[in-house]
């Protein structure tokens, strides 16, 4: 997800996108663990898209 995509999106449409991404990503690293992922740089991916999330997020609300 580009970041001009997260920060068209409201503060409550962003953090119901985190929580959506944290359950994919847990359920990925179990996944992972029981039996090696096709591509394992979708975890990273998942972790680097959640943190750019937070961080918009975090602005967002620092501006009001």
């Amino acid at each position: 997800m580009k970041t001009s995509e997260i920060n068209e999106m409201t503060i409550s449409d962003i953090e119901e996108r985190i929580e959506n991404e944290k359950l994919a990503l847990q359920q990925m690293e179990l996944n992972h663990s029981v039996s090696p992922l096709d591509n394992p740089m979708k975890i990273r991916h998942a972790r680097r898209n959640i943190a750019r999330l937070m961080t918009i997020l975090r602005q967002k609300q620092l501006q009001k």
